[in-house]
């Protein structure tokens, strides 16, 4: 437990729908629910990932870690400390510690900062040393820890005036130049050009063992999460589905949901340039307005019987050695 930076029990987010008249005369009201109990934790030094489709609750968790969101229920614990609900002043101490990469480099910066501004916002919100020159001091660190070197030939660009990689590399100093322990990476290299991809999160990783970081890397692509992550975590529809080391869940699926992801990842096979896989998933993911009854993936699940619709919804069970897993099958 020593070793656990950040800890989530129970964890929901839900959203209220705007009623209708009639709803509004018979007191009903309706909800999102974007996350809806998740639990896990993450130990220093270590990169977790969540992986899955769009809509699942990844980003909507990031951001209730980061405290954009406050929480409709559960309890979210970080170095040993309850920071579910904090007030104005320590919410901002705890936001020196908990920094976030957004996904879109071209949003997440102001188009009329230069890049050395866009490093110094956060210094002065943070009343980080009144002196300028030390304050370049300590972008310049910034830009050298990212790989943009030398620092000054950067530093007095705009945003329109870096390529996609540059950009994000600006937005990943952004977040360590608070000297932050933990940052939640929230698709950081979804917006970037595919020849890029590999040598953002190179840097990614080589920074976080410098510095001893803790990441929640967010993604829906599960080849960078091997590559990326020391474990994995699975979302559908606000439920963990899945969780455990990378290797071993990617290796050794065992949720029919995990493996229908698996098998959607493109892989060269000689000869068969333009092969197309089949995928072992049906449907579309249905609305968190309305969660299916009983296993909240059996619509869409082609080994689905008639008790996973009957009964209750399964519940994560160690199916082997740190490997977890929510299926009728092992419930």
């Amino acid at each position: 437990m020593d070793n656990v930076i950040v800890k989530v029990e129970n964890l929901k987010k839900w959203f209220p729908i705007r009623r209708t008249i009639g709803e509004l005369f018979r007191h009903e009201q309706k909800w999102v629910r974007a996350v809806d109990g998740i639990t896990f934790s993450i130990d220093k030094g270590k990169i977790f990932g969540l992986v899955g489709e769009s809509g699942c609750g990844k980003t909507t968790t990031g951001k209730l870690l980061m405290k954009l969101l406050e929480p409709t229920g559960g309890k979210i614990m970080f170095e040993g400390k309850d920071v579910t609900h904090l007030e104005p002043e320590a919410l901002k101490k705890y936001r020196r510690s908990v920094q976030m990469i957004f996904q879109d480099p071209y949003a997440s910066m102001n188009p009329r900062f230069r890049a050395r501004d866009v490093l110094e916002e956060p210094l002065i919100i943070h009343h980080i040393s009144e002196d300028r020159a030390e304050r370049e001091k300590l972008v310049s660190r910034a830009l050298e820890e990212v790989r943009l070197i030398p620092p000054e030939e950067f530093m007095s660009r705009f945003p329109h005036m870096l390529s996609g990689g540059q950009r994000q590399r600006v937005a990943t100093a952004r977040t360590l130049i608070l000297s932050p322990s933990m940052i939640v990476a929230d698709e950081p290299v979804s917006m970037i050009d595919l020849s890029t991809r590999a040598e953002i999160l190179h840097m990614m990783k080589a920074v976080q063992r410098e510095l001893n970081l803790t990441y929640l890397y967010i993604t829906h692509d599960l080849s960078t999460a091997r590559y990326f992550t020391d474990q994995i975590a699975v979302m559908y529809l606000g439920k963990i589905v899945e969780m455990g080391e990378s290797d071993e869940i990617i290796d050794h699926p065992v949720h029919p949901y995990t493996k229908a992801l698996i098998a959607a990842v493109c892989e060269p096979v000689s000869g068969k340039v333009n092969r197309i896989k089949e995928v072992p998933i049906k449907g579309e993911v249905p609305s968190a307005e309305d969660i299916p009854r009983g296993c909240r993936f059996h619509p869409r699940c082609v080994y689905a019987r008639t008790q996973c619709w009957k009964e209750e919804e399964p519940q994560l069970v160690e199916v082997s050695s740190g490997h977890w897993a929510a299926c009728r099958i092992f419930a």
